[in-house]
């Protein structure tokens, strides 16, 4: 299935007008000069809004009408939101690994985490960013690996510091994958669905752990 067409600014407003009967062009172009939004542009120079443009000033706008926070507040929640999270109870991009998501191409990619081109060859060459077959299109989840490394890359940190976390991935993954082997091998549609389920559960509780873990060990740094 092919990529939707992009959405005008007027064709955007009126999707969103039944829930969000305030939405504007004014409005749009006041979030976007704020940063929270920034939509492609057509050769001519029009925004063209695309499904992760539309998913984001949903999340923006219903957090403006739900719980009247301040542009600041809602900038923050949605770095949030871009990791998979869903403050609020706003829908969230998911993860899950059950969930069929469309790939990325390389330019959704480099607009959904801010990467240069680049950094994100930079990321490649590391391994954090692994293409798919024929090294056009990305994993979905790519985008989250990408906004966060550029985070990381801010903050002083280079794409070679990032391999470690990779590394700590691959070792939590073969851990992982050894519970599951049986279910795995089996041909039956029961036992896979079963092996997603372990995985979904202990996957949660790595990540628990290892945020739990790396919060002591900060603490330790700094006291």
């Amino acid at each position: 299935m092919g990529e939707a067409k992009p959405l005008s600014i007027g064709e955007a407003i009126n999707l969103l007008r039944d829930d969000f009967p305030d939405a504007s062009v004014s409005k749009i172009r006041f979030l976007e000069s704020q940063g929270l939004i920034d939509p492609g542009r057509s050769p001519s120079g029009y925004r063209q809004f695309d499904e992760d443009d539309m998913a984001r000033l949903r999340f923006i706008l219903q957090q403006q009408r739900d719980h009247f926070l301040p542009l600041k507040v809602i900038k923050s929640k949605l770095t949030l939101w871009e990791r998979g999270e869903a403050p609020g109870g706003a829908e969230a991009p998911s993860t899950r690994l059950g969930e069929a998501k469309a790939p990325l191409d390389r330019r959704s990619l480099l607009k959904r985490s801010g990467l240069t081109e680049e950094e994100l060859a930079d990321l490649i060459d590391v391994g954090l960013i692994q293409p798919l077959a024929g090294a056009s299109m990305f994993p979905p989840e790519a985008g989250v690996v990408g906004s966060e490394a550029r985070r990381l890359m801010e903050h002083g940190l280079e794409p070679r510091h990032l391999r470690s976390i990779r590394l700590s991935v691959h070792r939590e993954s073969d851990l992982l994958a050894q519970l599951v082997a049986p279910l795995v091998k089996s041909s039956s549609p029961e036992a896979k669905a079963r092996a997603l389920d372990v995985l979904e559960l202990c996957s949660d509780s790595v990540h628990a752990m290892h945020k739990a873990l790396l919060a002591v060990e900060l603490r330790r740094q700094i006291t």
